[in-house]
């Protein structure tokens, strides 16, 4: 898109034809912004109004039934539009107790809307679909900048029929927002690298700078590429391109590093605790539990003592096997063909070709990011893989634009066919792995593919009519898009709830990945399947991981909990509340004890991890205090807080069963919520509510 500085300059006299220039030139501004550019044909705006407009309902149909979805975070946003404090902090609940574990950009967004539209499952979900909306326009302007509509249009669908991209445009995890600005910060390099434009250059940097305050160290993974690539390709000297990405650099620092520094100078006394850290410090949830610890497993605070072991798969192929493949890797083979082909193709081209750039940015970022998320030892989901759909889909889109571009030579029908029968190819492997899940697709795919392939060298070229050469092309896209494009419907159809959500296929066969104990096919939670897998060595069955197929062992209730069963949620998985990933509606009776001179407390209830105490949250909209953090294994609050608070009644019940989950047993973690429970059984009386067991803090 290219807008002088006239394009939009109101004239100084606005007499006889100048109303009528103006409007002329804002409406010409205005195509150039939705097409990109004004010499794409009859055709370009229509697709892509249907590429948007078909996005928009795939994420937005339906948004609502999954409910609070991540309730961890959802609570955050409800505190968020209750107190501006806490939205600044990302805090847990609206007192100010403790934040999330995460950098609270996403929770910006979402508390904003919810401030304007009144919180609810809408307004807190929709923000992340609009999100992937803008991620696949941004998409398809930055590679039809350089490769024409047909490139761009093939990049956005790819994108948008990826089944984790459906996954996390309809949840409100932070890696919608993170995905969207990345998205954003190649278009802009894009734009840098046509005119060398410092401007433009200094723009991606605030943009990389913001998606770290989404999800920290994993926006910086697109590094290398966005400013490998403008070092290599800017048409100005070196000096001047050095210059310019180190300016970038800055702009990184200071759009991401002013959040730090606000946290670091703000009194520790009048904030709440940083979530997720060992120290009370957002450089050390950074560069510890959510950075370097990610990389070598060394996650001081994570769940240990049976829990899930996520380095077993890791290695060169990880992206290859299990439900990752399902999750993101439809089109892995083909994106791959495509890098290799066209960096061949030219292969002699001056520095400054800005083909050749765009594919090294894509490319490089596709590397970069997979070998981290293949190699990384510590905690890993497969729904982060989202960060790689983007790249994927830029370089499917230019492959099948620039094969068919050149179709006329046998070399580019040749290679387009093989493109063809890898990605078809790779399709019936990942449908093996999920034989009760849409079986009618491996005939289709299959046959279509051979045919479709042939139809590509013989008729592709001169030899075929000009409908039967679209015919052929749009079969091809249409085979190579089909079972992704199922998977992502599916995914959209159905609810998806808990801290590790998954797409649609599920795995059951062959090639699941194996986290020890997590091997059953189905676990609870984000599908809502059993619990999988044998008994325990504690004797009983594994909790499900929500999404995942399988449980996670823990260990079994240390006491103060009631039995199995009677939980606040309908649930007691090992006695008292949901537990450390999944979040319930709290049972009737204990909302309305929780209700009852709610406006007296500081907090109407405490209780052990942020899950536990989001489904209180959110079931009662009051402040509920999770003590010890997501996994129970923060120091925060102290148990002399928890005394203080107690003796100044700003807590009024204690509700047992978080501690039950055996959180103390967290790798290097804290064990105070453990100490807190057992201050808490030995100072006051045990009663029950609804059938849970609860302690009224402001008695003896």
């Amino acid at each position: 898109m290219q807008l002088d500085r006239t394009t939009l300059a109101i004239p100084r006299r606005l007499a006889g034809g100048g109303a009528a220039e103006l409007r002329d030139r804002l409406r010409a501004a205005g195509r150039r912004l939705v097409r990109g550019r004004t010499d794409g044909a009859a055709w370009v705006r229509p697709a892509l109004l249907v590429l948007l407009v078909g996005t928009a309902l795939l994420y937005l149909w339906n948004l609502a039934d999954s409910g609070w979805a991540n309730a961890y975070y959802t609570a955050s946003v409800q505190a968020g539009a209750k107190d501006w404090q806490a939205m600044l902090f990302g805090s847990f609940d609206p007192a100010n107790a403790i934040t999330v574990d995460k950098t609270p950009a996403a929770l910006w967004v979402m508390s904003l809307s919810a401030r304007i539209f009144g919180f609810n499952m809408w307004s807190v979900l929709a923000p992340q679909a609009l999100m992937g909306v803008a991620s696949v326009w941004l998409l398809y302007l930055t590679v039809r900048r350089t490769f024409g509509p047909l490139a761009g249009l093939v990049a956005g669908a790819a994108l948008a029929l990826t089944p984790v991209a459906a996954l996390m445009f309809r949840f409100n995890n932070p890696d919608a927002l993170l995905t969207m600005l990345l998205v954003a910060a190649a278009y802009a390099t894009v734009r840098a690298i046509g005119r060398a434009s410092t401007r433009w250059i200094l723009l991606a940097g605030a943009l990389v700078g913001f998606a770290f305050l989404a999800k920290m160290l994993q926006a910086f993974l697109v590094i290398p590429a966005l400013a490998g690539v403008y070092l290599l390709a800017a048409p100005t000297t070196l000096p001047w391109r050095l210059l310019q990405v180190a300016g970038a650099g800055l702009a990184v620092v200071v759009s991401g590093g002013w959040y730090l520094a606000l946290v670091a100078l703000w009194p520790a006394a009048s904030r709440p605790y940083i979530g997720g850290s060992q120290t009370n410090s957002l450089l050390d949830l950074i560069i510890g539990y959510n950075g370097f610890g990610r990389i070598t497993g060394q996650e001081v605070g994570r769940v240990g003592g049976g829990g899930p072991s996520f380095s077993a798969d890791a290695g060169i192929l990880r992206l290859f096997l299990g439900e990752l493949g399902s999750q993101v890797a439809w089109l892995l083979p083909a994106a791959l063909l495509a890098l290799v082909a066209i960096l061949w193709l030219r292969r002699d081209m001056p520095r400054t070709d800005p083909q050749r750039a765009q594919v090294l940015m894509w490319g490089g970022w596709l590397v970069v990011t997979a070998l981290v998320f293949s190699l990384m030892e510590g905690i890993f989901h497969a729904y982060y893989t989202v960060a790689l759909a983007p790249a994927i889909g830029a370089l499917v889109g230019i492959g099948a634009a620039v094969g068919w571009r050149h179709r006329r030579l046998l070399r580019a029908r040749i290679v387009l066919a093989a493109g063809l029968v890898l990605t078809a190819g790779w399709a019936l492997v990942l449908l093996g792995r999920s034989p009760n899940w849409n079986a009618w697709l491996v005939p289709v795919i299959g046959f279509g593919t051979v045919a479709a392939a042939a139809g590509l060298v013989l008729l592709a070229g001169t030899r075929g009519t000009r409908v039967a050469r679209l015919a052929v092309g749009a079969a091809s896209l249409g085979l190579m898009l089909l079972a992704p494009g199922l998977a992502s419907l599916a995914t959209a159809a159905q609810p998806h709830t808990g801290a590790i959500p998954s797409a649609e296929p599920p795995v059951t066969a062959a090639g699941a990945l194996s986290f020890g104990n997590l091997g059953a096919p189905h676990g609870s939670g984000g599908r809502g399947g059993p619990a999988g897998g044998p008994g325990t060595p504690f004797g009983r069955p594994p909790i499900g991981l929500p999404g995942r197929r399988g449980g996670m062992v823990l260990p079994p209730s240390r006491g103060t909990g009631g039995p199995a069963g009677t939980g606040p949620f309908g649930h007691g998985l090992l006695g008292g509340l949901a537990g450390l990933l999944d979040a319930r509606k709290a049972n009737p009776q204990l909302v309305a004890a929780l209700q009852a001179g709610a406006s007296g407390y500081r907090w109407v209830a405490a209780t052990t991890g942020s899950n536990n105490a989001a489904g209180l949250a959110l079931s009662t909209g009051q402040s509920v205090m999770a003590i010890g953090g997501f996994n129970g294994s923060d120091p925060s609050p102290t148990l002399a807080q928890v005394q203080q608070w107690v003796a100044e009644r700003a807590i009024h019940y204690y509700v047992s069963g978080g501690d039950a989950l055996g959180f103390a047993g967290t790798s290097g973690g804290s064990n105070v919520a453990a100490r807190i429970a057992d201050w808490v059984d030995s100072h006051y009386t045990a009663t029950r509510i609804g059938g849970v067991t609860v302690y009224d803090l402001t008695g003896d």
